[in-house]
């Protein structure tokens, strides 16, 4: 069950260089499948807009996120580097901490718990 009120972070690091829910997931799904074609179907979506998305996390941050590994026999894949396993983690703590936060001051507006028990939400 989604927990309300939610929280989307956008993290801009620089001009034009964005993280946010979408490239940590497609990230966290190349950590869990070892393969960008597999994350990018687990997310409805296809296999060059998720190379396009990896490429560009790639090029723009400091460091690359994903090490490819060459297909052949083995049959390739790819695997997040520590910079990257670092980037999903640091982002996850981000995102934990600002719906912590957001939560209790939504929390001081009484008139939104009618929202919040609309939605079902147990808390």
């Amino acid at each position: 069950m989604d927990s309300f009120p939610s929280l989307s972070i956008r993290v801009d690091l620089g001009p034009g260089i964005r993280i946010g829910p979408g490239k940590m997931r497609l990230l966290e799904l190349i950590a869990e499948t070892g393969s960008i074609s597999a994350a990018g179907r687990a997310l409805a979506m296809s296999y060059r807009r998720a190379w396009l998305l990896v490429d560009e996390m790639n090029r723009t941050l400091p460091s690359p996120v994903i090490q490819a590994k060459p297909g052949g026999r083995s049959g390739g894949g790819a695997a997040l580097t520590s910079f990257g396993e670092r980037l999903v983690v640091c982002y996850r703590a981000i995102e934990h901490d600002s719906e912590t936060i957001a939560r209790r001051r939504l929390a001081e507006i009484p008139e939104l718990a009618s929202l919040r028990d609309e939605a079902g939400d147990p808390e």
